[in-house]
């Protein structure tokens, strides 16, 4: 059997979760035994000086024998980020583009008018002065 028909033999079930510059990808693949196990990938692209780009791979292999014990384990972890942190991206905070949506009550067009006059102030470079 070459190499590609093994490939073709071992991936059963796939799917992929695209997240930013991250992709993540969940295959079930077969054993030598005909036995099934889990792969879970993540995949992130990086941008060279020069333009171009590549990506850097990390993978991990969950057996069946470690799924029940591995998905209560998750699950504890992300219910533990949630409970502590809420679904918030944080990160998203510290990107240059990043603009707050306002669902808060206490929003009001005051609010609206003190961030338009805090766009009209003009940068200055202490090297001018």
């Amino acid at each position: 059997m070459n190499n590609n028909d093994m490939m073709e033999r071992e991936e059963i079930f796939s799917k992929v979760l695209r997240a930013g510059r991250r992709t993540y990808f969940f295959d079930v693949r077969a054993t030598k035994a005909d036995d099934y196990y889990l792969t879970i990938t993540e995949s992130k692209k990086f941008t060279n000086d020069d333009g171009s780009f590549h990506y850097k791979k990390h993978k991990i292999y969950i057996y069946k024998e470690d799924f029940s014990e591995f998905k209560s384990i998750l699950s504890e972890m992300t219910d533990f980020i949630i409970e502590q942190k809420g679904d918030e991206v944080i990160s998203e905070r510290h990107q240059k583009d990043y603009k707050k949506e306002y669902n808060d009550d206490n929003y009001s067009s005051e609010t609206e008018d003190n961030l338009k006059a805090t766009e009209s102030f003009t940068d200055v470079d202490f090297d001018d002065i």
